[in-house]
């Protein structure tokens, strides 16, 4: 495997370049791109220069995400003279957007991160998430943006939390067919609710591992095929009923499922 080394300039802490590295590695089996030299909070411009020579000794790849203009013009300048291999994540959209609107940007590091309403209002959903998962306190149902129904290991969880990440208060169900629903689902709008299920052979295979992991017997009536079926139709029915959307989550990742259901919240519907 082909080894990439890679400086990462930022003058904030490099969350937004490590993430876009991580995407496009992924489209890069046979090249190591995790071999990554972090240089957070780069503000001088004498610094920036002697991370600039390092990398060109060490024949890396120089990433910035650099908000201000002098340190961008600092880096452009020195590629130029040098060859240096770079590429500014920043300034492309960031130039457009002044360009086309007239509007300059505020050149401020880390104004992603700043603790606005935006973040708390995350903070309080992920609570919200711990507090009501696995219909701990069915009351919650009823301050919650979104309510997941679905058998055992259909990623409720999950997805609550990944969710909650995004804003949204969630609370989840399981759905068994020897314990009633509770009163609160009842008063539920059903644009509030999405239903999960996946394939039979799917969820015993995922029943089998989480056993497995804990040391258990993995040949019990959680596993068993025709008790899983009889789970899923139990599901499907309790869906039907509440007139709620329902996902199959056996073939979508955590984030295809999530869009899907926050789709679901807007109103729209896809396959």
């Amino acid at each position: 495997m082909k080894n990439i080394r890679l400086y990462l300039i930022s003058d904030s802490v490099g969350e937004t370049a490590q993430k876009l590295i991580a995407a496009v590695s992924a489209q890069f089996p046979t090249i190591d791109l995790s071999d990554i030299q972090l240089f957070p909070f780069t503000k001088e411009e004498d610094n920036l220069t002697e991370i600039l020579k390092d990398a060109l000794l060490e024949k890396a790849i120089v990433v910035t995400t650099l908000v201000n203009k002098d340190l961008v013009a600092n880096v452009q300048t020195f590629a130029q003279r040098t060859g240096l291999k770079y590429v500014d994540l920043m300034s492309p959209l960031t130039d457009l957007i002044e360009s086309s609107f007239g509007i300059q940007a505020v050149q401020e590091p880390g104004a992603i991160h700043r603790l606005n309403q935006a973040y708390f209002s995350r903070v309080a959903a992920m609570e919200f998430a711990v507090k009501y998962d696995d219909g701990k306190d069915p009351r919650g149902f009823l301050d919650a943006d979104l309510v997941l129904l679905g058998v055992s290991r259909t990623l409720k969880t999950p997805l609550s939390l990944y969710l909650a990440n995004r804003g949204y208060k969630t609370a989840n169900l399981p759905l068994i067919p020897e314990v009633a629903l509770p009163n609160e689902i009842h008063a539920l709008d059903p644009k509030k609710m999405v239903g999960l299920t996946t394939t039979s052979e799917a969820l015993a295979g995922i029943r089998r591992t989480r056993l497995s992991a804990l040391g258990l017997n993995e040949d019990t009536n959680y596993t068993n095929l025709e008790r899983i079926k009889s789970e899923l139709a139990y599901a499907e029915e309790w869906f039907q009923t509440l007139a709620i959307p329902v996902i199959d989550v056996s073939q979508r990742s955590i984030e295809e499922s999530a869009l899907w259901i926050e789709e679901s919240l807007k109103g729209n519907h896809y396959d």
